[in-house]
């Protein structure tokens, strides 16, 4: 018997959440990546895009290492930048299982820090089932 498997949804992500029209924003996403629902995103300065929040700063996207949103749908814009939906402010609650990061966020520590920039926005991330 074949073993299914089934990808992450929003539920598995968005625990709690004050009110959606006020909580969530459409943006755009840079080009490059395929983002993955619940990725960890920070917002480019200079062109008010987002893209997964780094470990540290990246020349080019400044403003994008502190995390500031969490994607809530996955978006491929490997070919050229797209729009989607995140949490943008809390109150709201995210697992922290369900969260996705840029790999250069590999050490629990770069991990808390981005959980903290979450929390400083009201998007808290935590431990839930």
């Amino acid at each position: 018997m074949p073993v299914l498997t089934m990808s992450p949804t929003l539920g598995d992500l968005l625990k709690y959440e004050l009110n959606a029209s006020y909580c969530r924003e459409t943006v755009t996403l840079k080009a490059g990546t395929n983002y993955a629902l619940g990725a960890v995103l920070g917002k480019i300065t200079a062109s008010g895009k987002y893209r997964l929040s780094p470990a540290a700063l990246v020349l080019g996207d400044e403003g994008a290492e502190v995390a500031t949103a969490v994607l809530i749908e996955a978006v491929d814009a490997t070919a050229g930048d797209k729009t989607g939906l995140v949490v943008a402010r809390g109150p709201a609650i995210v697992s922290k299982a369900a969260l996705v990061f840029d790999a250069s966020v590999d050490q629990e520590a770069e991990k808390a820090a981005k959980n903290a920039e979450l929390s400083a926005a009201g998007i808290v991330p935590r431990d839930t089932a």
